[in-house]
């Protein structure tokens, strides 16, 4: 395929039979400068987590498997096989490294593709700006007026608020595709990620999504076939989201912002439930964040947006 954006196929099918992207190289991951030093370079001295479980705890398993969890409505097989997902947002600069190991051998899982996407530090999905932030519709501009009168007349609305919210797919209102992107795994099952600290939206704590998909093939022509073997969602501590909101431009988000504990679809098992390890300067968090996390997955296994479900009132 060329550069230029493709039709997007339904996002909720289990195989990536027809899934096809622009091939990358078979180096390891490239060294890339992000804000002041923060580089794309995969760290293999990651601290162990409190997700590992012992031989003697869980029988033929050497590594906790890293908690599936919804989708959301924001999903698209953008074909950006880059990277650096930022091109023009403003953030803090973040380099996120995962690891990707098979949870049963802790063998890497290499040549997988990655995808992550995320919003914007104001909470706005590329590809979906006409929902506003996060989906939500965004705050109306002006003064109405005109003075509603009269008594509203059918059933009340019923489900999950429109915009966004609950975990099915809402197709994309434009082409924007900034803060998304797709990288392979190395031999070692890293893959490093240029991009920038996330914002927040109305009912959901910070987040990033994910995607692995494994058993596909990278050629001249791209990457085909395969499965979806994980899809799960990234997060950050509330120590980092406080001192992100007092940096321009979280600072001026005005949306109510959910926390690590209010959030519906946390799981709240911490670095097995997708808890990020960050690294960063406390007294000047705009200089730059690193993020690591070790992703035990079962590559045998299709997960997709199914396995988990928001509640009603959640966005995703």
């Amino acid at each position: 395929m060329t550069g230029k954006q493709t039709a997007q196929e339904p996002k909720h099918k289990k195989d990536l039979t027809r899934r096809k992207v622009v091939a990358v190289g078979a180096g390891a991951v490239a060294a890339v400068g992000v804000g002041g030093g923060l580089a794309l370079t995969a760290s293999a001295d990651e601290s162990a987590t409190g997700a590992s479980a012992s031989a003697s705890s869980i029988a033929e398993t050497c590594y906790t498997l890293t908690s599936e969890t919804t989708e959301g409505p924001y999903y698209i097989d953008a074909d950006k096989i880059r990277q650096d997902i930022t091109e023009d947002q403003e953030g803090i600069p973040l380099a996120l490294t995962l690891k990707v190991i098979d949870a049963e051998t802790c063998k890497p899982v290499k040549n997988a593709a990655v995808d992550i996407w995320h919003c914007t530090a104001l909470g706005v999905y590329s590809g979906y700006e006409a929902m506003g932030s996060g989906g939500g519709g965004g705050a109306p501009s002006g003064t109405p007026t005109d003075t509603p009168s009269g008594t509203p007349t059918g059933e009340p609305p019923s489900g999950a608020p429109s915009g966004g919210t609950g975990g099915g797919h809402s197709e994309p209102t434009d082409d924007e595709r900034y803060l998304r992107g797709t990288w392979k795994t190395d031999k070692r099952g890293y893959v490093t990620f240029k991009t920038v600290f996330p914002g927040w939206y109305q009912g959901r704590c910070v987040h990033i999504h994910v995607k692995v998909h494994v058993d596909g093939e990278w050629t001249d022509a791209g990457y085909e076939g395969g499965h979806t073997c994980h899809t799960g969602q990234l997060f950050f501590d509330e120590k980092s989201v406080l001192l992100s909101a007092e940096v321009e431009p979280y600072s001026t988000n005005t949306t109510t912002r959910t926390t690590l504990d209010e959030d519906t679809i946390y799981p709240d098992n911490g670095h097995e439930g997708g808890l990020l390890y960050l690294k960063f300067n406390k007294k000047n968090i705009a200089k730059g964040v690193r993020a690591h996390l070790t992703m035990g997955v079962a590559p045998d296994e299709t997960h997709d947006s199914t396995d988990t479900q928001p509640s009603a009132s959640a966005s995703s």
